[in-house]
């Protein structure tokens, strides 16, 4: 009973912060700052999944400037635990096919994300080259899951290289944003689910690299994400046993 109660108080809060959501982003049509609001409105809703979400952000985060984000993608409750790290004018990068999900691809659109068909890929590589060019022509940061998938328990999966071939040509730097692990966490028919931690790392300088050793900055990042990820489900399963 309990799963049911939530599957629909969920869905009405999703339609409706889509609805709503859509019609602030047609009244700021493609404000770069659209795609923050909306992601602090989805990531409210994880106390409806018994979710306790604890956010970091750096002293300095809203210090960074122009730079790409690059999160690791786990599940769809993704939607309520990371999302909300998203920083003001900042646009994520999404498959074209998201504009086809019913209420959630309008709002994607109107808020100014970036489609990106990635069965073509060389219009996915010019669709990076543009990207660069736009981060700096219109002052704005890009949020991608480099991994080009959700991970769905199989740990960090390899990254693809088109976010940091895009970091490298706009000459910004890569700010990861990493989650704890929910694989497994969440049982709709529990009051409590645990605690997740997101936090937002030091910005990763990209002056060293050029597009011939693309691969080495990407590598160069999973390590660093897949280090501090393991550190937080130490940290909180340290603290599941001391309580």
């Amino acid at each position: 009973m309990l799963k049911l109660i939530r599957i629909i108080v969920v869905v009405f809060c999703c339609i409706l912060i889509c609805v709503l959501g859509t019609l602030y982003s047609l009244i700021r049509f493609k404000n770069p700052s659209n795609v923050g609001v909306m992601a602090r409105w989805f990531g409210r809703l994880h106390p409806l999944f018994g979710l306790e979400v604890e956010h970091r952000f750096p002293p300095n985060a809203d210090k960074v400037g122009r730079c790409i984000y690059i999160g690791n993608h786990q599940n769809n409750y993704d939607m309520v635990t990371i999302s909300y790290m998203v920083m003001p004018r900042t646009v994520s990068v999404g498959k074209k096919s998201l504009i086809w999900v019913p209420f959630f691809g309008i709002l994607y659109w109107a808020s100014g994300n970036i489609f990106l068909d990635r069965e073509n890929r060389t219009k996915a590589h010019s669709t990076m080259t543009e990207l660069a060019e736009r981060i700096n022509r219109d002052d704005l940061s890009v949020w991608m899951f480099p991994e080009g998938t959700r991970s769905r328990g199989r740990g960090l999966l390899p990254f693809k290289t088109g976010a940091f071939y895009a970091a490298v040509a706009a000459g910004v730097p890569i700010v990861p944003v990493v989650c704890s692990s929910t694989h497994n966490q969440v049982d709709l028919n529990r009051w409590k689910n645990g605690k997740v931690i997101c936090e937002i790392l030091s910005p990763i300088d990209t002056s060293a690299y050029s597009k011939e050793n693309v691969r080495d900055l990407a590598a160069h990042c999973h390590q660093i994400m897949s280090q501090r990820i393991a550190e937080l489900d130490a940290e909180i399963h340290g603290q599941n046993q001391n309580s």
